[in-house]
């Protein structure tokens, strides 16, 4: 197996082909690491070539899918879950696979106290008070209590696979009401658009761990916000 693998910093673009056995990523610890790129994955490229063993040694933090596009994934504090359609979260096996998935080491930079009520149009436009550059990458957590959750998952794919946004037809829509739990993200830049996903991109568990999904809607209460500023980003794209 060929691993093709990107790094990103700034206006430097650095590709490099390691052969099979090559998973090491740059030292710095301000790294987003990102498996795949988010156009395969909306084009339905959902078979799962990194598995999550590997993936633990890029970071402890983010966020992801699984093979078969098997719900969503979420990382936090080393902890990895999977999201299924039913709402759950389980914890993730070694052996799992995913097609897509972005992790970093997380060490904040930057944390704040929210205590009062935003929808996520005005979370979003918080966030954006608070980012010093659109150049970066931001690993993002709030961690709190919100008045409002509304989330979703997928179902596991059948090949031939349909493209993600067929796939999302079939989504499961979770509501969580006076919940506590942490949003687990990324900024990343317009520059990215095609590789990952312009902008904010949360995934959502519960703080007793055992629900959660794809943000798409919230309500904060108070809860503390950590921003970790990221400078460089290192893709890795698998294949035969």
């Amino acid at each position: 197996m060929k691993r093709v693998y990107l790094l990103l910093a700034a206006t430097l673009v650095i590709i490099t082909i390691c052969t099979s056995g090559c998973l090491s990523s740059p030292k710095d610890r301000d790294v987003l690491f990102q498996s795949s790129t988010i156009s395969a994955l909306s084009e339905g490229v959902f078979d799962g070539d990194l598995t999550y063993k590997d993936l633990r040694q890029h970071g402890d933090f983010g966020l992801g899918t699984f093979d078969d596009l098997d719900g969503e994934m979420i990382a936090l504090a080393g902890e990895f879950y999977q999201i299924k359609a039913d709402g759950k979260a389980y914890l993730v096996e070694d052996s799992m696979e995913t097609p897509f998935a972005v992790v970093t080491l997380f060490e904040p930079d930057k944390a704040v106290s929210l205590d009062k009520v935003l929808d996520y149009e005005q979370l979003k436009q918080y966030l954006d008070s608070m980012l010093p550059t659109n150049d970066i990458f931001y690993a993002i957590k709030a961690e709190g209590a919100f008045k409002y959750i509304k989330a979703r998952s997928v179902p596991t794919q059948s090949k031939p696979y349909p493209s993600l946004a067929e796939a999302l037809e079939g989504q499961t829509i979770f509501e969580f009401h006076d919940v506590t739990g942490s949003l687990v993200g990324f900024w990343c830049p317009s520059y990215v658009e095609g590789i990952n996903v312009p902008g904010y991109h949360f995934h959502f568990i519960t703080s007793d761990r055992k629900a959660g999904g794809h943000l798409l809607d919230c309500r904060t209460e108070s809860a503390k916000i950590e921003i970790d500023y990221t400078s460089e980003f290192f893709m890795m794209l698998l294949g035969d």
